[in-house]
């Protein structure tokens, strides 16, 4: 008898002793449910763009995408950080082509290739092409009635954008809540390490083959660790370690069995520590590598997603110890990657209704509360 019984499934439950603690199947594997999630989640929450470091000069950007919108992220004249539409005020033409944070573009100002209308890195229109100004090639239209391109009124799209330390994001909203206020206490946390003091130094980028709120729950927790990551568990202390939960932001704290000499060391305590921020941000800190690592878990369609690692270090020139850090993150997600495909392909049968959550999961349980609230919203 199957289980795919939509008259049977609840709302998430407040209470994860309840038996609907857990999404029901059909915001995984329904493709109107990725649809409204460009709205009512990337569209609504501040959602990581980048590294600061990456554009430390004036003139210095990258693109991002956020649900279906490409974003030019770009270092102004005044030094700061600007976000834009990549979408040109005169005929929508989009304008600077994809764009690597890892591989910035360099421009003093922002040029359609389409008709020239170009800007400065305010975003503000500063000159379109003479035949914008004279109407030679339409008789009926004097010169002198040519209508005046306004800069503001014909500036480029902004975008909402703020930071933490060098970590920057971005919001689609007319009027979102602060970033301080999703963030809550990681914001105090990660601006109180020196994060601005490491340089990219590596980045792995991964497609895989399930929805990416799959991936987002088995990150938010470890139950899976003893019986899947059993190289990594053996430096491990699991029954000493902690998962927190706050508003939109939880971590995972392991603590390891031996303490890890290092003359500096990103966060004092020798443990790991694995930050989610809701909707799809992670940071990453293993505990045995002076440097961190950052996921970026990029929904490309109801079936895929993009898992963008990012690996910082004080020198981008890798040592031993920083590639074994790397190669230890990855085997990770090779690991983690084997299980929600097949978490996937099982949700995908429609045998399974509606998960039912463990006590140790609240992780999972905050995470499939927050999708449920975005899309009744």
């Amino acid at each position: 008898m199957t289980q795919w019984d939509d008259s049977q499934t609840e709302a998430v439950s407040a209470d994860i002793t309840e038996k609907s603690n857990a999404l029901p199947a059909k915001y995984f594997t329904d493709p109107d449910v990725f649809e409204l999630e460009k709205d009512k989640i990337f569209g609504q929450y501040w959602v990581y763009a980048g590294h600061a470091n990456c554009i430390k000069e004036a003139g210095q950007y990258f693109t991002r995408t956020v649900g279906e919108r490409q974003l030019i992220i770009v270092r102004g004249h005044d030094g700061e950080v600007k976000a834009f539409d990549n979408v040109c005020a005169h005929r929508g033409s989009k304008m600077v082509d994809d764009t690597p944070m890892t591989d910035p573009g360099n421009a003093r100002r922002i040029k359609c290739p389409y008709h020239l209308w170009t800007y400065d890195l305010e975003g503000e229109l500063k000159s379109t092409p003479k035949s914008f100004e004279e109407a030679g090639l339409n008789p009926e239209l004097e010169d002198e009635n040519v209508q005046k391109f306004d800069s503001e009124e014909n500036a480029l799209n902004d975008v909402h954008v703020d930071t933490i330390g060098p970590l920057i994001f971005v919001n689609l909203s007319d009027d979102p809540m602060p970033l301080d206020e999703q963030a809550g206490v990681m914001k105090d946390r990660l601006e109180s390490l020196p994060l601005g003091e490491y340089e990219h130094a590596n980045r792995i980028v991964s497609e895989v083959e399930c929805n990416w709120k799959v991936f987002s729950s088995n990150y938010s927790e470890c139950d899976h660790c003893q019986a899947n990551h059993q190289d990594w568990i053996k430096g491990i202390s699991l029954n000493e370690s902690e998962l927190e939960v706050n508003d939109y932001h939880w971590v995972l704290h392991y603590t390891h069995d031996e303490d890890v000499e290092d003359e500096l060391r990103i966060h004092d305590e020798h443990e790991a520590q694995f930050h989610y921020f809701w909707p799809n941000f992670t940071v990453n800190m293993y505990g045995t590598a002076d440097g961190y690592g950052t996921y970026i878990i990029d929904p490309i369609d109801t079936n895929r997603f993009q898992l963008i690692a990012d690996y910082y270090f004080a020198d981008p020139k890798l040592s031993e110890e920083e590639e074994e850090f790397i190669r230890t993150s990855r085997q990770l997600q090779e690991e983690d990657f084997e299980l929600v495909e097949r978490q996937w392909e099982g949700l995908r049968t429609g045998a399974l209704s509606q998960a039912q959550l463990g006590p140790n999961e609240h992780t999972v349980h905050k995470f499939h509360q927050l999708a449920q609230e975005s899309y009744n919203s």
